[in-house]
């Protein structure tokens, strides 16, 4: 299933720039290992799905997970072969705009070498160059 929001303030949105460098959730909350953004791009919610099942794969029933990110943003798009104006399109899909420094993922209750390649095959999954971070202690 989709991450997707039950209810909007707005229906939609308009698209915005996304610069800079996140400033909210840049650092490990709740598990020991993470996943942090090293790009600022849109990560749509199959996209963050596809990378969710690759670490369920991995942790099984050891380990705990957090996704530290929610798509809320809708993107539009108008039919093919539609004329100009009439409006902006139906909402077909929403996004995450993820930013430099923010944490996607973090895992817990695994070892560190497996939560590694759990994490590298989920940053495989996703549009953003990602990099491993643990907690320090």
């Amino acid at each position: 299933m989709l991450l997707a929001p039950k209810k909007t303030k707005h229906r939609k949105w308009q698209k915005g720039r996304s610069k800079g460098i996140e400033t909210r959730g840049t650092d490990l909350r709740f598990g020991t290992y993470g996943l942090k953004s090293l790009d600022t791009k849109w990560i749509t919610a199959r996209q963050i799905e596809a990378a969710r099942r690759v670490i369920i794969k991995y942790i099984r029933k050891g380990g705990k997970m957090w996704i530290r990110i929610f798509p809320d943003k809708p993107i539009t798009r108008k039919g093919t072969e539609v004329p100009m104006g009439g409006g902006k399109g139906t909402v077909e899909f929403y996004v995450f705009p993820a930013k430099k420094g923010r944490i996607l993922f973090e895992l817990e209750g695994i070892p560190e070498e497996k939560a590694r390649e759990a994490l590298k095959k989920a940053g495989d999954k996703l549009p953003v160059k990602t990099k491993f971070i643990k907690k320090e202690s």
